[in-house]
């Protein structure tokens, strides 16, 4: 099963609400950010074998459900991907050189980062299955600090 990390090589925007220092009104940490047609393609790689392991585990498989895939396109070859984390097991965060973010600092829509993230298959009771990404790192190339409206 190949589910090796994947580093956006280019900064990527984030899009939308985040809450990467302090969790949501749902309780969990979360970035939204814009990736390019070559992550997908790498995705779509790992995600065939991924899926094939789901099948596997899936107590009848004639009947199970496919789940969408995590990312969804927003134009031609921009795909936005969704991280959601439980602030207890916080993820790494670095600076444009590397050193750690220890305080919070304004990241809103438009600053850019560098994310590194892996996908990881589920299976659900109800015979539903997929795969989910899982963030591993935030490098921080751009505080934006104005929230959107």
């Amino acid at each position: 099963m190949a589910n090796k990390t994947i580093v956006t090589q280019e900064p990527c925007r984030m899009e939308g609400y985040q809450a990467v220092f302090q969790p949501s009104k749902f309780g969990k940490c979360g970035l939204a950010c814009i990736i390019t047609q070559d992550e997908v393609d790498q995705l779509e790689e790992q995600r065939s074998d991924l899926l094939k392991w789901c099948l596997s585990k899936v107590k009848n498989a004639r009947r199970s459900t496919l789940k969408p895939e995590p990312w969804e396109e927003v134009s031609e070859g921009q795909y936005q991907v969704k991280f959601k984390w439980d602030p207890s097991a916080p993820v790494p965060i670095v600076d444009s050189e590397g050193t750690p973010i220890t305080e919070e600092i304004p990241l809103y829509s438009g600053s850019l980062v560098k994310v590194a993230f892996r996908q990881s298959p589920y299976t659900l009771p109800d015979d539903s299955y997929g795969t989910s990404l899982k963030l591993q790192a935030i490098q921080v190339i751009k505080a934006s600090g104005s929230a959107g409206v």
